[in-house]
């Protein structure tokens, strides 16, 4: 069956377009009986509305672009569907793509975008972006992005994260009080902004307690994988027979780190306690159960899309977007991997 339009129901009752459209969005200037057969034609032939060209006469598409580094993990996936629900209720459709921590495949996702004419873009920069030309292009066209979990300081433009080095400071500072003082740390690639600030919330939390950092006890994992953790593990007893303490870049690495001990016969946490980063479903049934720091994806999904909104909302009205920094806070979740807090007497 052909596709009812405007220019039909129009045909169907002798009367214009234009008085078809104004009776469907109920304009005080056309009389009720029109607006009456005009509707009750529209239900009968299951009339949609073609969102599409009601997008382009102003100057829309109700389209935002969502761009991830991985899909698998499960904190993107949490990410995901923070920034659909908060989507739903504003009537925008979502286009997800992965760049699967490629420069190259992130680029070539924000020229798709913007050939597509979306309203807006949610970034997470790959691992392997250092050069962020094709994000001010972007920008340049006047399409809003908004950063979140990954991104760079040298982009003028609003931006959701959590504070890395605070929540990896408060990580290692609660091995330090259940008694570690000798404590590897397995980060991520040295260019992200969320790696080099979970580091320097490591070393922090070392340098407030008085114990000496070690470079050697710093390990990079060349993906943030559980094959990653499962290798660096046995090279960290290896290397440091009495390391008392492991905080791991994500909670899959820290999985691996784990089960490698497990095999190993190194009991935890008695002997190593290990520490994970984001507090993933799985974290709840490894052997020991996981002690993570809860990253809030579905949280920080939601807001970016809202903060994405009002920029939107902004250009819309012909204002300059003032880029805004949202925090969004994080907790440690201690679980078996790491030993009890002390009591503290009263």
């Amino acid at each position: 069956m052909p596709k009812v339009t405007l220019k039909k129901l129009a045909k169907i009752l002798g009367i214009s377009p234009a008085t078809v459209s104004k009776a469907l969005k109920n304009y005080p200037d056309i009389n009720e009986n029109t607006k009456k057969r005009v509707l009750e034609l529209a239900k009968s032939l299951n009339y949609q509305p073609n969102s599409l060209a009601q997008g382009l006469r102003n100057n829309e598409s109700k389209i935002i672009g969502l761009v991830i580094p991985e899909i698998v993990h499960h904190f993107f996936s949490n990410i995901i569907s923070g920034v659909i629900k908060a989507a739903e209720k504003k009537g925008y459709l979502i286009i997800i793509l992965q760049s699967n921590e490629s420069y190259e495949q992130e680029k070539s996702h924000l020229k798709k975008l913007m050939d597509k004419n979306v309203d807006g873009i949610l970034l997470s920069l790959s691992d392997t972006t250092t050069e962020y030309k094709h994000i001010k292009q972007v920008i340049d066209r006047g399409i809003p992005i908004v950063m979140y979990d990954k991104i760079s300081k040298l982009i003028s433009a609003s931006k959701v994260i959590i504070d890395d080095q605070k929540a990896a400071f408060n990580a290692t500072q609660y091995l330090i009080d259940t008694g570690c003082r000798k404590i590897a740390h397995i980060r991520g690639d040295l260019k992200p902004q969320t790696t080099i600030d979970r580091f320097i919330g490591y070393k922090k939390a070392l340098a407030k307690n008085n114990i000496e950092f070690d470079a050697s006890l710093v390990y990079n994992c060349k993906g943030l994988t559980f094959n990653e953790g499962y290798k660096i593990a046995k090279k960290i007893i290896n290397d440091h027979k009495d390391v008392d303490g492991v905080f791991a870049f994500t909670d899959l690495v820290a999985t691996g780190v784990l089960k490698r001990f497990r095999e190993l016969d190194i009991h935890v946490p008695n002997q190593v306690s290990v520490m994970g980063f984001s507090d993933w479903f799985l974290t709840k049934i490894t052997t020991p159960t996981l002690s993570t720091v809860h990253q809030p994806g579905y949280e920080m999904g939601q807001e970016a899309f809202e903060v994405l909104y009002r920029d939107i909302c902004t250009l819309k009205k012909g204002l300059k977007i003032i880029p805004e920094i949202i925090e969004i806070p994080t907790y440690i979740v201690p679980r078996n991997s790491t030993k009890k807090l002390p009591k503290i007497s009263k």
